[in-house]
C-alpha cells in the first residue's frame, strides 16, 4: 500500500489508515481530533477509554507513521468499530463523519473490484494539486514500479517497515549519491513525499534503479535480507552509472534541490519552457 493512500482528509482534518486484513483500519485518535477539535485528541481517548472500557474491544494496536517519521503502535478501528466510537463522542459532526466514512470504503471495494479506478482517483488528486498530466504519468507508474519491487521483496523473505527502508536507501545511495532522508534535506523537505518532489528524470532514474532491482532479484532467485541487498545495491548502481553518463553528455544535473513547495509543478514546467 502506497504511503500517499494511508492518509485521508475529513473537513481539512488528516485522518491516518492502514490497509489491514482486506480492510482500512483508521487512527482513533486522529478521528476523535477532526470530530471534536479537541487540542489534546490522546487525552480525550484516553479519558474516553477509562469512562467505558468495552471500548477498547473494539480496537486493534497496528503501527502507523507519526509526525516525528517513526512508526508507533496505534489504537486504530475499521469502519464498522468506528460506528460504535462515533456514538460515544457528542459531536454535530458524527453524521457527516459516517457518511465520509463510509465513502471511503466503498470508494476501496471499488478500487479492488476495478483497480483502474484508484489510478483515476490518485491522478485526480495530483492534478489539483497543480501537477501537469506528464508528470503524474510518471509518477502513477513509478507507483506501479515501486509496488511490484515491494511485492517481490516481500515473497523472498524481506521483514517489512525497517528492511524495506534499508533497501530502498541502498538503491537511492547508488542511484543518486544520498540516502532517502539526505535527498529530502537537500530538497528542504520536512514530512513530504520526497517522489512528489522529484522531477521526471529523477522519477525515472527511481524507476529504472527499482524496476533493475526487480529484475535483478529474480534472476538470482536472492532470498532473505542480505542477498537483496545485494540485488538493491547493483540495482541502484545500474540506474546510477546510466545517471552518470547522462550528466557527462548533457552537461547538467540530474540530482536537483528544486521542489514544489513553493511553485506547483506545472506552473514551474511552463515557466521554464517559455524562457
Amino acid at each position: 500500500m502506497d504511503k500517499d493512500n494511508a492518509l485521508v482528509v475529513f473537513q481539512d482534518k488528516k485522518i491516518r489508515r492502514i490497509w489491514h486484513n482486506n480492510e482500512w483500519y483508521f487512527s482513533v485518535v486522529d478521528v476523535i481530533e477532526a470530530l471534536t477539535d479537541s487540542p489534546s485528541p490522546r487525552q480525550y481517548w484516553g479519558v474516553l477509554k477509562g469512562r467505558e472500557s468495552q471500548l477498547l474491544t473494539f480496537c486493534l494496536q497496528l503501527k502507523l507513521e507519526s509526525s516525528d517519521g517513526k512508526y508507533y503502535a496505534t489504537d486504530c478501528a475499521n469502519t464498522m468499530s468506528l460506528f460504535r466510537i462515533i456514538q460515544s463522542i457528542p459531536s454535530p459532526k458524527a453524521e457527516p463523519f459516517k457518511l465520509w466514512l463510509a465513502k471511503v470504503g466503498y470508494e476501496r471495494v471499488q478500487e479492488i473490484e476495478n483497480p483502474e479506478l484508484a489510478q483515476a482517483r490518485m491522478k485526480e488528486l495530483y492534478k489539483a494539486k497543480g501537477y501537469s498530466d506528464d508528470w503524474i504519468e510518471k509518477r502513477v507508474r513509478g507507483i506501479a514500479v515501486r509496488q511490484e519491487l515491494t511485492d517481490e521483496w516481500k515473497t523472498r523473505g524481506v521483514e517489512e517497515d525497517r528492511e524495506y527502508a534499508i533497501l530502498t536507501n541502498e538503491i537511492s545511495k547508488a542511484t543518486f549519491g544520498k540516502t532517502v532522508e539526505e535527498y529530502k534535506t537537500f530538497k528542504k523537505l520536512k514530512k513530504e513525499n520526497l517522489r512528489d518532489h522529484m522531477d521526471d528524470l529523477e522519477l525515472i532514474f527511481t524507476m529504472l534503479g527499482e524496476a533493475s532491482t526487480t529484475k535483478i532479484a529474480r534472476g538470482k532467485d536472492a532470498q532473505g535480507f542480505l542477498e537483496n541487498k545485494n540485488a538493491a545495491k547493483k540495482g541502484g548502481k545500474i540506474a546510477g552509472d546510466t545517471r552518470k553518463k547522462l550528466e557527462v553528455e548533457s552537461g547538467g544535473k540530474v540530482v536537483k534541490s528544486e521542489n514544489y513547495l513553493d511553485e506547483a509543478e506545472n506552473v514551474k514546467r511552463k515557466r521554464i519552457r517559455e524562457k
